[in-house]
């Protein structure tokens, strides 16, 4: 799950140009960080057609692109006909505003799994730079698609999504744990405060 640093400003245009040098820093960073790592496994294969549907995201690791949510953090998926999944991320700032981006997924690699996606949020002209895409890996999913671990190679980004807005403690333990096994460090994860919690 990634959210754009294009949000609209003030029912204004997006604000994108100054963010792109960012972007290709962080993507220079994260790609010399992701090769002394472990190599981080997905799930074999995904079901994009259940799949896709609505999220909850329960709790994630800090990032600087979600740092105006404050709760009700919400993505939903739509399988498009040509195999990408559109995605729209939404959640409530401190303000109580609810704020939208909008962006698509696709097959990081033509004959990967499925299991790794790359989703970009940058206006489709800039579609062709590679670091306007960032990496979307299921690393974890529930055999009825109930809940997922989304995750990426240098494990700064983790999000733990489900169906339904709220998780048992025990279950959301057992997620966590498989997923420090993984090699994440979860001191800074943060609980998604959700409408009824």
């Amino acid at each position: 799950m990634r959210y754009s640093l294009c949000y609209p400003k003030h029912g204004g245009k997006p604000q994108c140009v100054r963010l792109l040098l960012a972007l290709a820093l962080l993507g220079l960073i994260l790609n010399a960080t992701a090769d002394s790592m472990p190599t981080l496994n997905t799930v074999p294969e995904v079901d994009l057609n259940r799949y896709v549907g609505t999220w909850y995201e329960i709790a994630r690791l800090p990032n600087w692109f979600q740092k105006k949510c404050s709760a009700d953090v919400v993505a939903t998926y739509t399988l498009l006909p040509d195999g990408r999944v559109s995605v729209v991320n939404s959640c409530k700032g401190k303000n109580g505003l609810t704020t939208q981006a909008e962006g698509i997924a696709r097959r990081a690699t033509a004959n990967g799994p499925n299991s790794k996606l790359k989703v970009r949020f940058a206006p489709k002209l800039l579609s062709f730079l590679p670091f306007v895409w960032g990496d979307y890996w299921i690393i974890s999913l529930a055999s009825d698609y109930s809940y997922a671990a989304v995750g990426e190679p240098s494990r700064k980004y983790l999000w733990i999504l489900s169906r339904a807005p709220q998780m048992e403690d025990a279950l959301l333990q057992s997620i966590l744990d498989e997923i420090k096994r993984l090699g994440y460090d979860l001191s800074g994860l943060i609980r998604t405060e959700q409408a009824g919690q």
